[in-house]
């Protein structure tokens, strides 16, 4: 079948798409990427492509079934309602976002341009709606960053709080939620499901640490993987890769190797960290991601990105990096006593480094490449 761009990156366009892509018969939708090829497997209803944080680009094959499937699975975990649209529409969070809405037989919300917290309240209450006497639940999707600013603005600004407060539920995904940020959300009475999920399985598709209706979870020689109806084709014009990452077991079903690490605990999965995002420290193997989570817990550093750097003596050590920073010693030695605790000694950062802003990517993400660039060298004198 065809596979066509829309007319333009405005989030109307794309929902103009991916109506036609996956309710009517309309062509599949590319999004985000560039000189694709004009035709794609039958079934299909969009080609994300993204490099995510690592800056490496794959085009993610969707069908209209694992699309459509993720939708009601969500539906039936939190509700059905009106939704708005705040992220990207270009990544699969925000096609997800339009895809719920076309379903529940609504036109979504949309924030456009850079965001702010001021246009996403405004939108948010002008959402308002009543059938039957029964006000309409509404819902969004964030990443950590966005939640973040928007609690920032509603210490002051009482339409921003009263936005928060105004959704059923506000999904929450694309990476770990510190949680000094989650316990401000429920103090300010935001209703927050943190999710878990990739392009490759059509967006969240474990809330709260449980998977939705449909789908599994298995960890696999410490490595968490997810099945369901929910998993993309694979990835277009790569079929080595997609065997590798999209496994088929002895009984058939095919799973999605995440490359997280995580533990299942009573049914409920806890995940800990890429697996690939790990230094080795004076012969010893040391997360970054659980590094990151023990930085985060600091108030006033929730939005810490911590990146590998060399070390004379140890081989490799990490850095901190922070936007808008107190007295770097004071803050090195808040963080180093943190993570010895909670992580072990031999994983204590070397560096505390502010910076003005954090770079992102257009999702909203920690740009992490750029900044391993930028200081990823840095010795430590």
């Amino acid at each position: 079948m065809r596979l066509e761009a829309p007319a333009s990156g405005d989030p109307r366009d794309v929902v103009r798409a991916l109506r036609a892509a996956v309710l009517g018969a309309g062509p599949a939708v590319a999004l985000g990427g560039e000189a694709l090829p004009g035709e794609v497997p039958a079934g299909t209803a969009a080609v994300v492509t993204t490099s995510g944080s690592t800056g490496v680009p794959k085009s993610v094959v969707i069908s209209r079934n694992a699309l459509i499937s993720s939708a009601y699975a969500t539906a039936a975990r939190i509700g059905e309602g009106a939704w708005l649209l705040a992220v990207p529409a270009t990544y699969v969070a925000g096609v997800q976002v339009i895809v719920r809405a076309l379903l529940a037989d609504r036109e979504p919300a949309v924030v456009a341009g850079p965001f702010r917290p001021e246009p996403f309240a405004a939108a948010a209450l002008g959402m308002a709606s009543h059938i039957d006497g029964a006000r309409v639940p509404s819902y969004t999707s964030l990443v950590p960053a966005q939640l973040q600013r928007l609690l920032d603005a509603a210490d002051h600004d009482d339409t921003v709080a009263q936005a928060l407060r105004s959704f059923e539920a506000i999904l929450i995904g694309g990476q770990a939620l510190a949680p000094a940020v989650r316990e401000r959300a429920a103090a300010a009475g935001a209703r927050i499901v943190r999710t878990y999920g990739s392009t490759e399985t059509s967006g969240g598709c474990v809330y709260d640490g449980v998977p939705l209706d449909g789908v599994d979870v298995a960890i696999v020689e410490g490595e968490v993987r997810l099945s369901g109806p929910t998993l993309a084709e694979g990835y277009l014009g790569d079929p080595e890769r997609t065997a590798s990452v999209f496994p088929t077991d002895e009984a058939g079903r095919r799973w999605y190797r995440t490359g997280d690490g995580g533990e299942l605990v009573d049914g409920v999965l806890r995940v800990t960290g890429r697996l690939d995002n790990v230094i080795v420290s004076g012969g010893v193997n040391v997360s970054l991601d659980r590094v990151e989570a023990a930085v985060r817990g600091i108030r006033g550093l929730e939005s810490a990105v911590v990146i590998a750097i060399p070390d004379a003596t140890w081989g490799q050590g990490s850095a901190v990096i922070v936007p808008g920073l107190a007295p770097e010693a004071e803050t090195l030695a808040r963080v180093r006593d943190a993570v010895a605790e909670q992580v072990g000694p031999v994983a204590r950062p070397a560096r505390v480094i502010a910076v003005d802003e954090l770079p992102t990517l257009s999702s909203g993400k920690p740009d992490r490449a750029a900044l391993a660039r930028r200081f990823g060298g840095a010795g430590l004198g």
